[in-house]
Formats: structure tokens, C-alpha cells, sequence
């Protein structure tokens, strides 16, 4: 078939990407076009999945075969034509790069622009050699820290971890990182042979003999004879001597059993580079400078600091060097100013940043890229911005589009919606029951489509959720908080309410919220720390917490964290095995008949197990495909057709459905399916009542978003019997929601508080905020401008009181909802 064109539009005709059925719709060009729908209704598999990819894969046509391998490549969409498509470019949520090189000055390209001003234009020691641009970067031979090799932090064994007890003596085992058994006595005959006392407290001993205890690199080797040894007897040999330091780093470096590895790592802690103080940057580039400060000091400036330092140097003059790139760095940096980002540091690492500012720094790059005539397909850009930064966010679209470009925005805030030019509504429900276009138009036509779940809340036909202001009676209060940017804040929330934490990006809400308290709480409970995982490996949530006085803690007999970090980090995670649910399905298969007389358990209904799973895939459902100048692919396994199992299990049936089926089912469909088992209907049930039917029982847990992870989470909570008395942290519970999922969400966090429970939540949706008990707003701006407590009360108190500007934006929303519009 071929499209009649259309000037101006971008055509699409049949789209069958997940789950769009055969959608055909046009497109305006030069223009900001949103696209809705309810979480899970086809929208991302419309902008990004079809529109996106179809744009990628027409400029890899362009590219030769071996170099297509160097790049990422997201597939060819099911589609049958588009026609009118730039070239398009992606914007997405996600986390900034896992790697501790990536800095905002990287993803921003600054840092590059820093370096040359700082080659070109620094002022350098007298005598010393110039430098070239790349002897400023950690990520350079030429610039790196030998010490440290760039990365700004060492890893070494720490002497209070080797020595945790001082009163201990050598021979009641003082060094802890030593060896036992054996190796125990033998380095104390060494030792003892020596010449240093093996009996006196650790604390007793010269400092001379206690750091060559630790550190040496010496390894003598020492006669020990039979009168050496405790109660005599044996043979003479020679013992070689080993530091605590050389028996962990050999432990480490070679040892095959995990469990002495591990072991040793409890003696290493990562520290600053003193060579370098933690800049990764060699010590002849530390000492040039320009405006008097070094190139590593500027990397940790604020935004705002950097543009101020570098703002007296700016001229007009062609001819000046630092002049033009100050300049250029000024007009970039002012941009991020703009975009709510001036408490961010070029310095600071890609992995510490949340997927709303790493995308604002892309976007803010885009920006001064100079380019036009392309798409600019963003993803929720709106989603964790305080409506105070999401303005200046919309003038940089608005900017982005008067520069003759296209944007395609998935979008779920109703204001932003309002701005655009267009809008493509997709639904009506999610899943299945999603992937038709209700609606592609100006956004006035969209009130007059009755079954859009989007026109409801747009036009203010939904009634929002409501409930009586709960009255506490006792209270949990933490005083003299610091962490990061917090000095010395209070904190007061309400007992059996519902709080939020609310501020501008980067005022500190996160850290009280996920950080602190949730530590404080953590330590009373008498709980572990939690440990950093690979994405967050920079700021574990515990350590560096100072509260100088902490009361109604003793409320509290459980702590629930509700987080948007992933569920799971490879394929082998879904839905159905992190809720438990699974469990349920495989018992539910071991108990058929044909099961029983083939003695098979619940374990070979597992896809991890050997017996039941199909082994040409290793139960994964799919293999890798190698093409010959292309990158690898994948395709559904060619003996189980990526059912995951070996044909002996699949002949086992519930209801004629294989287990197989059961994973492809959606949670709307298994909870009709499974209705009448009682462990499975119960979590499904509450997937149900957090808006999350569309999702299949066997998605992996790489597919799921943030938010659906987080909800996730927070529905494998409400299935447990409720206790009351439990604390539950959210952190940005209702990002990435269609409003219509954003109320079921409420409506099950207050009946958690119902039941007795605490909630305090980090929120920037005033939806959310306006149903709180307790407001505590944080500010006044972001990093060294915020981390103090600037308003609390309920949402109407902070609203009249007109204090920073979350009180602005309140009371703007609930002077908006009492009109009626």
C-alpha cells in the first residue's frame, strides 16, 4: 500500500509494535505532539518503539555493515509504511551510565570545552611545560592520577578494620585479617622470633613494629624450632613472614572460594586519592590554574559558581582566547541554570544523577547542538520535576521546536499536555485491552471523546480522590540531621498519617526520606545496612547519617522501602517470581494428576531448573544468533519456540494452559485463570489494585520501568497480612503515572494508613500532596541552596502560608480544585 502524502505530517500506517492493532495515524511536523494514555496503553510502543526505531533503522541503512556492529540498534519495528519520518533522536528516563568516569561534564560534553580553556588559557607554574587538553582529564594516560589511575579513590586495606580491638594482644588474635588454624601459630612463632612481643595489648606496641605488622612487603623467613612451638615436639623448618595487607591481597587476588574473598573484603575501604584529593587528575595539571583556581576545583563548583567565576573573563574580542571559550562555556551553563540544574557540578558522577536530570542534561545539550529538521521523541521529560522546574523545562521544548524541529512527547502531566500542539490518545485501558488511537488532534477535540481516560482528567470530569484529615496523636521526630546538603535539619511526621516530602530537585527530599530515616529506622530495628547495588555503588543508603536526637521511633516494628530501583538485573527476574507468585503456579501444576504419576515436583516447573527446562536455550526462551559484519540478535528458541520448557513438562496442563501460558498471561487474565487459588488470586488481585493488569506474569524484570518496579513492590507489600505499626518509605511513588493510575495508587496508600501504618513519601505531584495529612517542604533551592526544612503543615497551612514554591503551586491547585476546573 502507498501513502497518499500529506505535506507537513508524518504518516504512519499499520503499526502493530507490542500491543498497537494495525494503528494508522498522521502526525503534524514542526510541532509538540503528546502522547497519552494510561500506563501500558500503547504509548511508548507507538513514539519510541515504532516511530524512534523505524527513524534508527533508516540511517543504519546508511551505515556500512561492520560499522552497524559498533552500534546500538533497537530493531526494525512492525510497521507497514511511514512516510514524512526525520531523522529522529531519543530522549529517555533512564539512569545515568554505570560508570564512575561518566560525570555530568561528560554527558554535557563541558568538560571538553573546560579543558581547552584550562590548556589554552591557564595560568601555569613558572618553569613548567605546557599542557595539552587531554593532560586535564582523568580519562586520559596523559591526565590521569597515577595513583589512583583517574578514578579519584583507592582501594586498600583500613588499620581499624585489621586491628578492631587494640586491647587484643597478637596471640588473642589482635590482627583480624590474619589466617586461623595453622597459619595462626606459625605467623605468631614468626613474629615472636622477631623480636616483638606477642602477649602485649596491640595498643602497647611501637608504632614502628604495628605498621610493619600491617603494611610491609617484606616476607623474611624465620628458623622456628621445636621450643619456638607451643608444648615443643616436631621438626625445625622456616616460616616466611606475611602482613595483614599481603595476606588480604592475595586472598583477593587468587583465592577460588567466594566465602574467603568475601571475607577479606570487610578489611577494604575505598578513600579519597590523597595524591591526586580525590580529582583523578595528575598533579602537573593540578597546578594550572585560571581565575586563581585549579581545574579540579572547578569541576566541584556549582553550576552557579562556575558561571559567576568564569563570567569576568567573557569578551567580544575575536582574538581573545579565554575570552570565546568562557563565553561558549557561560551560554551553555546558563541553559542548565535555566533548566533548575545549578546545583549540579561538572564533576559529579553520571551514576549519582535521577533519570530526570540526566535527561534535562541531554535535553539542555540538544539544545545548543544546532540542530533542526530532526524529531526529538522524549520520554516522560516531566516525570520526578518539581512543577517549578518543569516550566523552564517547557521553554526549552518551545525553543527546541522554534529551532525548526519536531517533538514527540510521551507524556502523563496534564499541564504539560495543555502546552502541546497536538495530542495522540491512546486506549483505552492498558494491555489488551489498549493500542487503539482514541484520539490525534489540537487538544481542544479531545473533550469530546467520552471513553479517553486522559480527556476525563484533562477536562476535569474525574472526581479526585478524597478523605477526612487525619488528627495524629503522636509523632516521630528526628533533630540535627546532616547528610549531603542537610545541616542540621528537623524533621517532625505525624504517626499513622500520611507525609509528604516535598522541594525543588535537588533540595535534599531523597536523602532525608530514603537515606536517613530510613537508616535511623533501620539501625533502631536492629536491621543490616543496606548494601549498594551496582547502579547506586556510589552512595550506599547508610554510613555518613549524623541525627543528635532521634523519639517515637519505638512506633515502628517493621520498615518497608518502596524504591524505583530495578526488581531484578537479568531476564530470569519477572513479575511472577519476585512477588512469589510463581511458587503458587508451580505447586499448582505439581498437584495435576499427570504430574503425580510422573513424580514431578514444583521444582520442574521451573525455568531455572535442569529437569523441566527446554536445555538448547537453558530455559531463557530465546538464543543468540551471531551474523557474519552485524551484531549478534536474537531469535525465539527453535526447540521450545520460547516456551522456556523441555516438551515432557509441557504436556503437564491445568485447564488445557500449560505453565508456559500461565507466564504469557497477563495479571488481568491469571486472576480469572487463577481465580480459585487462593496464593496466587490474593497477589494478583492487589497487582490489580495498583493498576498494574496489563502486565504479563512472565515479563522480564529488565522491560519493567521505575515506576512499574516500584509498584511492583509496594503490591508484594499489601498481600502480606497488615500488622499496622510498620513504616512505609516511597520515593516518587506516583513518577511516570497516567492521573487515572496516579488515584489507585492513593486510594491503597491511605488504606495502608487506615490499617494503622505510617507512610511518608517524597512527591512532587500535587494530586498527591493535596491527599496528604502532613506536608514537609524542603528548600529553598537545590544542593548548597536547599537541605533545609522551609515549610510543614498540612497541604492547606502550607499553601496560606506562602513560603517557597511548592506553597505557590499548592495553592494555585487547590484554589484550581475547589473551582471545579
Amino acid at each position: 500500500m502507498t501513502i497518499e502524502q500529506r505535506d507537513g505530517f508524518v504518516q504512519v500506517r499499520g503499526a502493530r509494535e507490542h500491543n498497537l492493532r494495525d494503528v494508522d495515524v498522521d502526525l503534524p511536523r514542526d510541532a509538540i505532539v503528546a502522547f497519552t494514555g494510561v500506563s501500558g496503553s500503547g504509548k511508548s510502543s507507538l513514539a519510541f518503539g515504532t516511530l524512534y526505531a523505524e527513524a534508527q533503522r533508516r540511517y543504519f541503512e546508511s551505515v556500512a555493515p561492520y560499522a552497524r556492529r559498533l552500534l546500538h540498534q533497537v530493531g526494525a519495528p512492525h510497521v507497514q509504511e511511514i512516510s514524512g519520518l526525520p531523522p529522529a533522536v531519543a530522549l529517555q528516563q533512564r539512569r545515568g551510565a554505570a560508570s564512575s568516569r561518566s560525570t555530568v561534564g561528560t554527558i554535557t560534553t563541558l568538560s571538553n570545552l573546560l579543558r581547552i580553556l584550562y590548556s589554552r588559557a591557564g595560568t601555569y607554574p613558572a618553569g613548567a611545560d605546557h599542557l595539552a587538553a587531554e593532560a586535564f582529564s582523568p580519562n586520559t594516560a596523559a591526565g590521569a592520577c597515577p595513583e589512583c589511575h583517574g578514578l579519584g579513590v583507592v582501594h586498600d586495606v583500613a588499620e581499624d578494620l585489621l586491628v578492631p580491638d587494640v586491647s587484643l594482644s597478637i596471640r588473642d588474635g589482635a590482627i583480624a585479617a590474619w589466617p586461623g588454624a595453622w597459619q595462626a601459630h606459625n605467623l605468631r612463632r614468626i613474629v615472636k622470633n622477631l623480636g616483638i612481643d606477642v602477649d602485649r595489648p596491640w595498643r602497647e606496641l611501637d608504632r614502628s613494629d604495628q605498621q610493619w605488622l600491617l603494611f610491609t612487603d617484606e616476607q623474611p623467613s624465620v628458623l622456628i624450632r621445636p621450643q619456638d612451638k607451643d608444648g615443643g615436639g616436631g621438626r625445625d623448618y622456616h616460616g616466611t613472614f606475611t602482613s595483614a595487607r599481603r595476606h588480604v591481597r592475595k586472598v583477593l587476588a587468587g583465592s577460588p572460594s567466594e566465602k574467603m574473598r568475601d571475607k577479606m573484603l570487610q578489611f577494604v575501604r575505598s578513600t579519597s586519592c590523597q595524591a591526586c584529593a580525590g580529582s583523578g587528575i595528575r598533579a602537573q595539571a593540578l597546578a594550572v590554574t585560571f581565575a586563581g583556581v585549579s581545574i579540579a576545583d572547578a569541576n566541584a563548583l556549582p553550576f552557579t559558581e562556575l558561571a559567576d567565576l568564569l563570567r569576568p573573563s567573557v569578551t567580544d574580542d575575536s582574538d581573545d582566547v579565554a575570552g570565546r571559550i568562557t563565553g561558549d562555556l557561560v551560554s551553555r551553563i546558563e541553559v542548565l541554570l535555566g533548566l533548575g540544574l545549578g546545583y549540579l557540578a561538572l564533576g559529579r558522577s553520571s551514576t549519582t544523577l535521577s533519570p530526570g536530570e540526566a535527561q534535562r542534561l541531554r535535553i539542555a545539550t540538544q539544545l545548543r547542538s544546532g540542530l533542526f529538521g530532526v524529531v526529538y521523541v522524549l520520554d516522560e521529560p516531566s516525570a520526578g520535576l518539581h512543577p517549578a522546574d518543569a516550566e523552564p523545562l517547557l521553554d526549552v521544548l518551545d525553543r527546541l521546536k522554534a529551532a525548526g524541529n519536531s517533538l514527540f512527547v510521551v507524556e502523563h502531566d496534564m499541564d504539560v499536555v495543555r502546552r502541546a500542539d497536538w495530542v495522540v490518545d491512546i486506549g483505552p485501558a492498558a494491555g489488551e485491552g489498549g493500542g487503539r488511537v482514541l484520539y490525534s488532534g489540537p487538544i481542544a477535540g479531545l473533550e469530546e471523546v467520552s471513553e479517553s481516560a486522559t480527556s476525563a482528567h484533562l477536562f476535569g470530569r474525574v472526581a479526585k480522590f478524597e478523605h477526612a484529615p487525619r488528627t495524629p496523636s503522636h509523632w516521630l521526630h528526628l533533630g540535627g540531621v546532616s547528610r549531603h546538603n542537610l545541616q542540621k535539619v528537623t524533621l517532625d511526621v505525624p504517626l499513622g498519617a500520611l507525609t509528604a516530602v516535598t522541594g525543588v530537585s535537588g533540595s535534599g527530599k531523597s536523602t532525608l526520606v530514603v537515606q536517613v530515616l530510613a537508616e535511623v529506622v533501620r539501625r533502631h530495628l536492629g536491621q543490616p545496612p543496606v548494601e549498594a547495588d551496582e547502579e547506586h555503588e556510589h552512595d550506599p543508603v547508610t554510613g555518613d547519617v549524623e541525627v543528635l536526637d532521634v523519639s517515637g521511633i519505638d512506633s515502628f516494628d517493621r520498615l518497608v522501602v518502596v524504591d524505583q530501583r530495578p526488581i531484578g538485573r537479568t531476564p530470569r527476574s519477572n513479575l511472577a517470581t519476585y512477588t512469589g507468585l510463581f511458587d503458587a503456579v508451580r505447586r499448582l501444576y505439581a498437584a495435576t494428576p499427570l504430574a503425580r504419576e510422573r513424580g514431578y515436583g514444583a521444582g520442574r516447573f521451573s525455568f531455572n531448573v535442569a529437569q523441566g527446562r527446554c536445555e538448547t536455550c537453558q530455559g531463557e526462551g530465546f538464543v543468540s544468533v551471531e551474523l557474519v559484519f552485524l551484531p549478534s540478535t536474537y531469535a525465539p528458541c527453535p526447540s521450545c519456540h520460547g516456551a522456556r520448557y523441555n516438551a515432557e513438562t509441557l504436556e503437564v496442563t491445568h485447564r488445557d494452559r500449560t505453565v508456559a501460558d500461565v507466564l504469557a498471561m497477563s495479571v488481568d487474565d491469571a486472576a480469572e485463570f487463577l481465580g480459585d487459588t487462593p496464593a496466587a488470586a490474593r497477589g494478583l488481585t492487589t497487582l490489580q489494585e495498583v493498576g498494574l493488569g496489563y502486565l504479563r506474569l512472565g515479563q522480564p524484570a529488565t522491560e519493567l520501568s521505575g515506576g512499574e518496579a516500584q509498584r511492583i513492590k509496594l503490591a508484594t507489600e499489601l498481600q502480606r497480612a497488615n500488622r499496622g505499626h510498620s513504616l512505609y518509605l516511597l520515593d516518587e511513588p506516583t513518577s511516570g503515572l497516567h492521573p487515572s493510575d496516579t488515584d489507585l495508587l492513593l486510594r491503597q496508600l491511605h488504606r495502608l494508613v487506615d490499617a494503622g501504618n505510617t507512610v511518608v513519601l517524597v512527591e512532587h505531584d500535587l494530586d498527591t500532596i493535596a491527599t496528604a495529612d502532613w506536608v514537609v517542604d524542603l528548600g529553598p533551592g537545590g544542593g548548597d541552596a536547599g537541605g533545609r526544612v522551609i515549610a510543614s503543615g498540612t497541604p492547606s497551612d502550607v499553601a496560606q502560608a506562602g513560603v517557597g514554591v511548592t506553597a505557590k503551586y499548592l495553592a494555585r491547585y487547590l484554589a484550581r480544585r475547589l473551582g471545579g476546573s
